[in-house]
């Protein structure tokens, strides 16, 4: 069948749409309602037109959800900070950085109070501007006093320094790489792209680091488990 040719050139229908980014027509209408995804112009009373803008947004709400793991109400906090204008830069990224870590709640026993204060004297330490109480620093106390409950607080001695250099190196990348776009709206956006899709990039190569280094450590040479998990190996 032909295409309406007295369609604007560029104009999407909402089928149209869900073809190009695989996201369901009932999925597209649930995050125009949830205000992730503008609404599309009226073009008669059953009819919506859409654009590439519309297509851009989809494709980052859906990843922002399937691999940054951020829930709609996040998404939608985030796309807010991005569409306001008003907003700096360092703003925006607070809220991509908040939309990853969720509220911040450390229970509040001996162990808890141990990390806020290793936190906060880390960040003394590096000079660091940032406020102890914010989330970044709640979740990593949050994780410091997970660790010393399990057993295992000689980790923060061992590797928390060599943790805070990595991270220092990966923020400045991170920021250069916001810093190579021109405009205001590419800068704000490159933020939350390099914040939330940057963790899951940086969990990954840590993992397959991990197996590397594993592997020239103790043993390239280890037999796997097998495929089902069994372990079992074959006689």
């Amino acid at each position: 069948m032909a295409r309406d040719s007295g369609r604007e050139a560029g104009a999407l229908r909402i089928g149209e749409l869900s073809r190009r980014t695989g996201v369901p027509v009932a999925t597209i209408k649930y995050y125009v309602r949830e205000g992730l995804l503008p609404a599309g112009r009226l073009t008669s009373p059953n009819q919506a037109a859409y654009d590439d803008t519309h297509e851009h947004r989809l494709r980052l709400i859906r990843a922002l959800l399937d691999v940054g793991g951020l829930s709609v109400s996040s998404i939608r906090d985030v796309l807010e900070a991005v569409d306001d204008r008003t907003q700096p830069v360092h703003e925006v990224l607070g809220w991509a950085a908040k939309g990853i870590l969720g509220p911040a709640g450390v229970a509040a026993d001996p162990a808890a109070a141990a990390a806020r204060d290793r936190v906060a004297g880390l960040i003394e330490r590096r000079g660091w501007q940032v406020a102890p109480e914010s989330p970044p620093a709640e979740a990593l106390a949050e994780a410091l006093a997970a660790l010393d409950r399990v057993g295992h607080g000689v980790f923060v001695d061992a590797v928390l320094e060599d943790y805070a250099d990595a991270a220092e190196d990966v923020a400045r990348v991170d920021l250069e790489y916001v810093g190579r776009h021109g405009s205001v709206e590419d800068m704000v956006e490159s933020v939350v792209v390099g914040t939330v899709l940057g963790e899951a990039v940086l969990a990954a190569l840590r993992r397959l680091a991990h197996v590397h280094a594993s592997a020239r450590r103790y043993g390239a040479a280890a037999v796997p488990p097998a495929a089902d998990g069994s372990g079992a190996h074959s006689s």
